[in-house]
């Protein structure tokens, strides 16, 4: 299909009148309507928004591409414009924008539009076709410019294509690295060269930036001599998904996508994770770190969260839960952790001065309850919401965890703001369903706030605030009146848990409890964080003693893995263990529960506190029995390492 079939030369603008990008979106809207290529177009203007929201489609080198996918839409339509004074359409390079093309693909878009849309995006990677366009002056020049570019590309691909099975050919049975086979995806800078890195690209709406990206990075590393294997995560799905040989031996990882991709794949290796446009403005850049591994090292969070369900394309209740309520602990975690290093710090202080001291004070301002703690329970439960019900939930659910903290239904009083706020702006979605299409645009800054903010206060005040400030009452009395032998069975549970999944549901879980404990109940003392800090050390710490220890049960790649985990144990990061416990799931699991049990249990029996909510061994210091909480972790990890080394079989022995 000809690019030119959708770029159809009626809806052209060789003179746009334009001077404000939002006149600009106007008047490419206009001819899409004139031309009865929309049927909607508030709707239309909406999506368009909706994506510009997510990031600047002013892409730089003078060009703009804003897009949208929609039932709006009729046929499947590029409108050409361009400025000859240029515009400012808040481009990415801050330069004005002379170049428009604006995407309306329907919902039900072909495959083979689809292709023809990614066929265009490519093209414009190309700085001298872009001169060429400028310099038109008819639609009939833009058409048979794009015509002469298409057959061109199609000509060059044809000859590759060509002159590859003759290469296949004369080499008879001779192999080649997976590298030099053009069939995968992989551009060849240099055939001698051992620098290889492997790319994602991946765009909301997956029509536009997706294969711009793709073409820029695989253009500039076959001008740096660079092997680049490139997967696409576009309006098709996936294409040439990267496997797992190619990921194993790529020195580097880019992540360009402004939407999720898979990411479990690349655990433990060094990952770029950028904007889809950074794909396609830095992409030197982004190839010379990959290549060099400057990228911090990618760690999974619970492992195939985002597998479950795949077969049938299904995800199960458990799992959505689960990933709302992982949205809203990894946005608090920064709050917690931020607030949490500094308030530890100001005890510390406080110590050696007294509370009275300016620095005591400060510290406790900006971390404490009036500072970074005050926003952890809102933060959690608006972005619980967020992840439920999209951007139209995230004020309710803010609101709605204010009024637990306010109420002292703390930590469960947000949690059960957040996933009501996300639900109801789901059921505000169907409710107004069916108003006029005319009041489409007050739905989300009119409707949804106000409705949603109603109900879900309404709720939380008469309902939620009252059940869970009498539960969260009653919860830290019965914590507080524990004896110690109660205390030892908890501290046994909570450690035990946080190697069950090793950062997934169960370690998440035991996590959570300690900190809405130490942040809503006035525990600042951190005694259950004890006992969940030194139960998520044990792993690593165990991983990194069995290999040192029982060599010959481990295979070279794994015992140069556990050096690693030394760093990781000490640094109070359980899924460095991950690796381990996927290729050996009961002797690791059953090992680890083991020793984390113990070192859980150990904290409680001897009263340990530590007032941080993470940190390891770097915030030891801070415990009121610093050397009994570092025993109590090696002891764990002493248990865990010998049960693993005795019970592991020899890497032969392994079935």
């Amino acid at each position: 299909m000809r690019i030119t079939d959708l770029m159809i030369q009626e809806t052209m603008i060789m003179d746009l009148q334009a001077t404000t990008k939002d006149e600009a979106i106007d008047e490419l809207i206009a001819s899409l309507n004139r031309s009865g290529r929309i049927n909607d177009p508030v709707l239309f203007k909406e999506m368009i928004y909706k994506r510009e929201a997510e990031s600047s489609t002013g892409i730089g080198g003078g060009i703009a591409m804003p897009h949208a996918k929609t039932t709006a839409v009729n046929e499947p339509t590029v409108v050409f414009a361009k400025s000859r004074k240029g515009l400012d359409f808040e481009a990415l390079d801050d330069q004005p924008a002379h170049v428009f093309f604006m995407i309306a693909a329907p919902e039900g878009a072909g495959n083979t539009h689809l292709r023809t849309l990614a066929a265009l995006s490519r093209l414009l990677i190309d700085s001298d076709f872009i001169s060429q366009l400028m310099s038109t002056d008819t639609p009939a020049e833009v058409s048979a410019l794009f015509d002469a570019k298409q057959a061109e590309a199609a000509e060059k691909e044809a000859a590759k294509e060509k002159a590859k099975a003759e290469k296949a050919a004369n080499a008879g049975s001779t192999s080649t690295t997976g590298q030099q086979q053009n069939t995968s995806g992989v551009i060849v800078g240099n055939a001698n060269s051992e620098d290889f890195v492997v790319a994602v690209t991946a765009c909301p709406t997956g029509i536009a930036h997706t294969f711009m990206a793709e073409d820029a990075l695989k253009k500039k590393a076959q001008e740096m001599g660079i092997n680049i294997r490139v997967e696409t995560n576009g309006s098709e799905g996936a294409q040439n998904v990267l496997t797992a040989d190619e990921i194993a031996r790529a020195k580097g990882v880019i992540v360009a996508a402004d939407k999720n991709v898979e990411m479990a794949r690349f655990d433990g290796k060094p990952v770029l994770q950028r904007p889809v446009s950074d794909g396609i403005r830095k992409s030197e850049e982004l190839i010379r770190k990959a290549v060099n591994g400057d990228a911090p090292i990618y760690r999974s969070q619970g492992g195939n969260a985002k597998e479950e369900g795949a077969s049938t394309g299904k995800i199960s209740v458990g799992s959505k839960i689960y990933k709302d309520l992982m949205n809203g602990i990894s946005h608090m975690l920064p709050f917690v952790v931020g607030g949490g290093i500094l308030l530890a710090i100001s005890f510390l202080f406080e110590q050696l001065a007294s509370p009275e001291n300016p620095i005591v004070q400060l510290l406790q301002t900006i971390g404490g309850g009036t500072g970074a703690f005050h926003f952890l329970i809102p933060v959690l439960a608006g972005f619980i919401a967020m992840s439920i019900g999209d951007r139209p939930a995230l004020m309710p659910g803010m609101v709605g965890g204010l009024m637990a903290v306010n109420s002292n239904a703390g930590f469960l009083g947000g949690l059960a703001a957040g996933f009501l706020a996300g639900y109801v702006v789901i059921g505000l979605r169907k409710l107004f369903k069916g108003l006029p299409k005319a009041i489409d645009g007050l739905k989300p800054i009119l409707l949804y706030p106000v409705f949603g903010l109603l109900i879900v206060g309404a709720i939380s005040f008469y309902v939620f605030d009252p059940i869970f400030g009498s539960l969260n009452t009653w919860l830290v009395d019965a914590l507080g009146n524990l004896g110690t032998g109660n205390a030892v069975l908890l501290g046994l549970l909570l450690g035990g848990m946080m190697s069950i999944d090793m950062g997934g549901p169960f370690n998440k879980a035991a996590y959570t409890f300690a900190i809405g404990v130490f942040t809503s109940s006035g525990n600042t003392d951190g005694a259950w964080m004890a006992a969940v800090m030194a139960g998520g050390m044990v792993p690593p710490l165990a991983i990194a003693l069995a290999t040192t220890f029982f060599k010959s049960k481990f295979t070279e790649q794994e015992r140069k893995s556990g050096l690693t985990n030394y760093v990781l144990g000490f640094s109070f990061i359980t899924e460095g263990a991950i690796p381990f416990a996927a290729a050996d799931p009961l002797r690791v699991l059953t090992s680890c529960i083991l020793g984390s049990a113990v070192a859980g249990g150990l904290t409680q029996l001897w009263s340990i506190n530590v007032p941080a909510p993470h940190g390891g061994i770097f915030v030891a210091a801070l415990a009121n029995h610093a050397l009994l909480f570092l025993l109590a972790v090696a002891i764990g990890s002493v248990i865990s390492g010998l049960i693993l080394g005795l019970w592991k079989k020899s890497p032969t022995l392994v079935k």
